[in-house]
Order: C-alpha cells, then sequence, then structure tokens
C-alpha cells in the first residue's frame, strides 16, 4: 500500500494534500490553463472543501501555472504515459480524427488526442479517498460535493444530440477511486497489441468499468444541449457545464452567437467579474434553440 505523501512514479506533486476529496483536472497547453482557471474560481465559487489539483504535462511552463498557484490549486507535474511507439502513432491527432472524424463540432488545432491518457495519473493520487475529474473546458455552477459519495465509476452520459445517447458515457466528468492496483490493470489493458481507441480515453474507460454507474445529465450538461435539446436545459439545476468540441475562448468560435449566453459565462469565471448569479439566467428558447427565453 502506498502511503500518503509517499513517492509515485510519473507524479511530481507542489504540496501536500489538504483534503480527503479532490477536484482533479488536467491542462497540456496555455489553452487549457485559460480554461482551467475558470474552472478552478467556479469550484472556489461554491465553497466546497475539497482540494482542486491541477495535473499538468511537460507543455504547460512553470510561469502559465501562475493563475491557478493564486487560486490556490495543488499543481501535480504529469508525464505523459508509457505507451508504445505503435500506440502513440495510432493514436496521433491525423490518425485519431481521420479514423473516427469528429462530424458534430469542431476541435481546436490545440487538440492532441494522445494527451487525453494523461487523465489515467489520477489513480495515482493516493492522497485522496476519492476524486472528481473534470475536463479543463468545463465550469461548476453549484456545489457538487455530495457526488464524492457516488462510486467507483460514475459518469455522466454522452447526451447533447439525442437520448439515444444514453448508452454512451463521457469522460468530462467522472467518480473515481485512486488505486495503483487499478491504474497498473488500465495501463496493462490500455497498450495491448493493435489496440486503438477511437476517443481516447472515452472510449477506453467504458471498455474498462463496462457496468459505470450513471451521474445525472446535469452533472456533465454539454453545451449542444443548448440548441439541440432546450427542453433538457435547466439553469438551477445544471452541476457541470461542459464546453464540448468549440471552446468559450477561441477567437473564430464558429458557434459563439448560438451560444453566446454560455460563452458570455465562462468569460465572466475566467475574469472573476460580474459573474451572474446562475438560477436567474434564462432558459434556452424552446421556439429558437440557441436564443434566450424572452423577459
Amino acid at each position: 500500500m502506498t502511503l500518503p505523501g509517499s513517492v509515485v512514479e510519473g507524479i511530481t506533486p507542489s504540496g501536500p494534500a489538504g483534503s480527503r476529496h479532490a477536484f482533479v483536472t488536467l491542462v497540456t497547453n496555455a489553452d487549457y490553463v485559460m480554461g482551467a482557471t475558470a474552472l478552478a474560481r467556479s469550484i472556489r465559487k461554491t465553497g466546497t472543501d475539497a482540494d482542486i489539483v491541477v495535473l499538468h504535462t511537460g507543455g504547460v511552463s512553470s510561469e502559465l501555472l501562475t493563475p491557478l498557484a493564486r487560486l490556490s490549486c495543488r499543481l501535480i507535474a504529469t508525464d505523459l504515459l508509457p505507451l508504445s511507439d505503435a500506440f502513440n502513432q495510432r493514436h496521433a491527432r491525423k490518425n485519431v480524427h481521420s479514423t473516427a472524424p469528429f462530424t458534430k463540432g469542431r476541435k481546436p488545432d490545440f487538440h492532441s488526442p494522445l494527451d487525453n491518457f494523461c487523465k489515467l495519473r489520477l489513480w495515482q493520487l493516493m492522497d485522496y479517498e476519492r476524486c472528481i475529474f473534470i475536463d479543463a473546458d468545463a465550469l461548476v455552477l453549484k456545489n457538487i460535493d455530495r457526488y464524492f459519495a457516488y462510486p467507483e465509476f460514475s459518469a455522466a452520459p454522452n447526451v447533447y444530440e439525442s437520448l439515444a445517447d444514453f448508452h454512451r458515457l463521457n469522460s468530462g466528468v467522472f467518480v473515481a477511486s485512486p488505486s495503483l492496483r487499478t491504474f497498473n490493470a488500465m495501463l496493462e489493458r490500455l497498450d495491448t497489441p493493435d489496440a486503438f481507441w477511437p476517443r481516447t480515453d472515452q472510449t477506453f474507460l467504458q471498455n474498462f468499468f463496462p457496468d459505470w454507474h450513471g451521474l445525472p445529465v446535469t452533472m456533465n450538461m454539454l453545451q449542444y444541449v443548448w440548441f439541440n435539446m432546450p427542453a433538457l436545459w435547466d439553469w438551477s439545476s445544471i452541476g457541470v457545464l461542459h464546453y464540448q468540441y468549440e471552446k468559450p475562448w477561441e477567437k473564430n468560435h464558429p458557434k459563439a452567437e448560438r451560444l453566446r449566453p454560455l460563452v458570455n459565462l465562462w468569460h465572466a469565471f475566467f475574469n472573476g467579474e460580474n459573474i451572474p448569479e446562475i438560477a436567474d439566467l434564462q432558459n434556452p428558447n424552446l421556439q429558437n434553440p440557441g436564443l434566450p427565453n424572452p423577459d
């Protein structure tokens, strides 16, 4: 058994844990540092006592991490997983996107599929009993600490187009229990000969945890629900808002006007100014999806 504070290969914490629970995210470049800054501020606003852990790869300089340190995040330097050259080649951006193209939205140029597998380092965080992983392109809109009591492995369905998607999980939010035994079993399963995971960590995690437990869809409300399934949207019930596909900080965002209230909300959290009361926000207009309801 690994004791809290023990050295674990592949991760280097900036300091000790301050709680038994942690919200965990991953940053791999400057863009996701921006996302994580808004995410961390949103988590802090909920009044949680849990740690906020930011796993960061070599693609992020120490200077870029300063805003996250100011938000009292626990920074953990993270190596890429020890995967074979053949595995890395199969999962390079051009191969993943050509074999399993994203036809519903646009992945930004800074998206690197191989980086996604670093999420699995969460299972090495032996200082914690339970973690909630949240992608850096998300916001927490109310206190969600009660979900630390959910079992491993819990995730919300990948619903943003129709109810038919309830059978697939979305790995942008999940509940897990750190375990080196689980981590090692994952590595063994992940890089088997000719293994190909078309949606990278998402496909792998659903394969590794076939009997995954369901979180409410409101715990990972995907932004396309705003205009695809507006009747499902209720600001007061949303725990986590997830900006899948296009990111709210992109300057050439092709869906920015359709998602304007969501984009504006992200910028409020990122800047820490004029953050609205979530319950006062207008739900989407059922007659004109993509627009808020009239007053």
